[in-house]
């Protein structure tokens, strides 16, 4: 239960608190991405082949993943202060080791650690969304949180490509693992969990845990914000992590320059869309699963029309496919917000977790899927891949977004059937287009 309350909702303060958190993902973000610029260097300081740098993406990716429930329930148990904290520590330490690594084996453990301290993060920020922000604020703060983060893949781009011209290996990832220094003095000094005095939440017994999540994932709101995660997330992180620029030059033959700039382009359509879900999120809360399942079908009929193509698709075709591929990514923010309206204050941290799960999940199952088809059709590697070859593989995304759709439909109903018996009257604000948070009630 919340205590009295000492400070303002939705006003300076929150901002304040929510602004600082904010840093921290896009720091969060940054080291994630900073691999990326820096493949050839690694491949080179480590002496490592293809396979083994994609390693390290994937390795990010599994652990971030598998953190995802430990960190809700210490969230929920600890407060999203606590967290913001371990996370930049970890990182910290974990990119300053990385700096001054020399073997492949010492990369590896530093880089997972950067992936165990990245997934404290966002979660948390959203987790601070929910209690510093009133209702009608909460669906479009939350996209911004979610889109604020390609602020970190950018400054990952240019500027770090620019730091390792200029400094080297060392120092720049020496340097740029000071951040989290002055971020973790801002959080100290700023973020608070909540603008209520709250008492300290009770110790539970990892069996008593256990249960408890069981409990927030037996509730169907949270399946459902599961499945929208999963279902519109991966397609965006399968293509701008690891397959989209291969698709395109091999498969479409557009020239590096081009599919650069074209998945570039995609983070500003990231953010345009952020905002106009973010608005349809406010004002249409009752059918924001319908606005997942819509832009779930048009990522199915654009991928559909360009694989069923046995030339390289046209300039606007292309376009089109990654303005819908693009657009799955502040979708896929949808699911926490449908899973905020169905859990109490006290569980946030645990369904926010679950949820997070699901893209993650569903992006590694796609990635592997698409890496074993192309190695299936064209043993000669990259060098050889055609768009037959990339016909086949990418038609992997088929199978989960079978499974999403199919959860999705199958859950809205039941979602709706237990709003409606555990809090009446809920279901009636929604569909008005009122906000409605569990954390009133």
């Amino acid at each position: 239960m919340n205590g009295p309350q000492i400070h303002d909702i939705g006003r300076r303060r929150a901002w304040a608190v929510w602004s600082v958190a904010v840093a921290v993902y896009v720091l969060a973000v940054f080291h994630r991405s900073s691999l990326g610029v820096a493949g050839l260097l690694a491949s080179d300081r480590f002496g490592i082949a293809a396979s083994e740098l994609a390693f390290f993406t994937v390795l990010q990716l599994i652990v971030y993943a598998a953190m995802q429930v430990p960190v809700g329930v210490l969230l929920d148990r600890f407060g999203p202060r606590a967290l913001l904290v371990s996370g930049l520590v970890m990182m910290t330490g974990a990119q300053f080791a990385f700096a001054f690594a020399e073997s492949f084996p010492v990369a590896v453990v530093a880089r997972g650690f950067v992936g165990a301290g990245d997934a404290m993060v966002f979660v948390t920020v959203l987790r601070l969304v929910s209690v510093w922000f009133g209702p009608r604020q909460i669906p479009m703060i939350t996209q911004v949180t979610g889109w604020s983060g390609q602020l970190g893949s950018i400054a990952a781009a240019a500027p770090l490509t620019l730091l390792l011209t200029h400094l080297g290996w060392t120092r720049t990832f020496a340097l740029t693992s000071t951040i989290g220094v002055v971020l973790m003095v801002a959080v100290l000094m700023t973020v608070k969990n909540s603008p209520y005095a709250l008492g300290e939440a009770p110790s539970l017994t990892l069996a008593q845990l256990g249960r408890e999540v069981g409990r927030v994932w037996r509730n169907p709101g949270t399946r459902l914000g599961f499945w929208v995660h999963f279902t519109s997330q991966f397609p965006h992180t399968v293509f701008m992590l690891l397959w989209g620029f291969p698709f395109l030059v091999r498969g479409q033959g557009w020239s590096e320059v081009a599919a650069s700039t074209l998945m570039m382009a995609m983070t500003g359509w990231v953010i345009l869309v952020g905002i106009v879900l973010g608005a349809l999120m406010t004002r249409h809360p009752f059918y924001r699963s319908r606005m997942a399942v819509v832009v779930v079908g048009a990522n199915v009929v654009v991928w559909a029309a360009v694989l069923l193509r046995s030339e390289p698709s046209p300039t606007w075709l292309v376009l089109l496919l990654a303005a819908v591929v693009a657009t799955g990514g502040p979708t896929s923010v949808i699911g926490f917000d449908i899973a905020r309206t169905f859990t109490p204050l006290s569980a946030v941290g645990r369904a926010t977790g679950l949820v997070n799960i699901g893209g993650f999940v569903a992006a590694l199952f796609t990635m592997a899927l698409i890496g074993a088809t192309l190695d299936l059709v064209e043993p000669a590697g990259m060098d050889a891949y055609d768009l037959d070859d990339f016909r086949l593989a990418m038609a992997a995304q088929f199978v989960c977004w079978t499974i999403g759709i199919v959860q999705m439909l199958r859950l809205r109903p039941l979602a709706i059937a237990h709003l409606d018996a555990t809090a009446p009257g809920a279901v009636d604000t929604l569909r008005s287009g009122g906000a409605w948070t569990t954390l009133e009630h």
